[in-house]
């Protein structure tokens, strides 16, 4: 493959990779705008995460993943503090996380826009010692999927905490 291919390669995955992020932003804003910060941090059972812990979660995975990972930016994520905020009460208020997280997002766009080409088969180690080396494609690509299979989860557990479907994509007939 030339260099103009590989550089267009390299353009649509990380335009992509950019869309898809924007796009669970815009679903996670539909959610949390429907809950209460009660709500936020409902939990089930001991064995389930509030939607709180999942968007902290995400904040800490992009932030270890893309910031640290990609980006060379401290790695400043304490895994264990995402799953046990809220346990006892507390934790942040809805708007409060919403703003963590589009701003997480925000700076990750902001670090992929300076992705070459050439830097997206470079290897990183994003996580010591869990994740071994993974190029700097892999550690974009496992960012947008962990991000869209946990934005999956908080719609699930919005759509049980307010009983109706969320109309995120196409409204249908009920």
């Amino acid at each position: 493959m030339n260099s103009s291919a590989q550089d267009d390669v390299a353009a649509l995955f990380l335009a992509h990779s950019d869309k898809k992020l924007e796009e669970m932003t815009g679903y996670l804003e539909a959610c949390v705008r429907q809950l209460s910060d009660e709500q936020v941090w409902r939990r089930g059972g001991a064995h389930e995460n509030a939607v709180g812990n999942l968007v902290l979660h995400l904040c800490g995975n992009m932030r270890q993943w893309i910031l640290h990972g990609v980006d060379k930016q401290p790695d400043v994520r304490t895994r264990d503090a995402e799953f046990e905020t809220g346990v006892n009460g507390g934790g942040m208020s809805a708007s409060e996380l919403m703003e963590l997280f589009r701003g997480t997002v925000a700076e990750c766009r902001t670090a992929m826009e300076k992705v070459s080409a050439e830097r997206l088969v470079e290897r990183t180690n994003p996580q010591p010692p869990r994740s071994g080396e993974v190029s700097v494609l892999d550690a974009i690509y496992q960012v947008v999927g962990h991000v869209q299979q946990h934005v999956g989860q908080i719609i699930l557990l919005t759509k049980q905490m307010v009983g109706t479907d969320l109309d995120l994509t196409l409204p249908r007939k009920r």
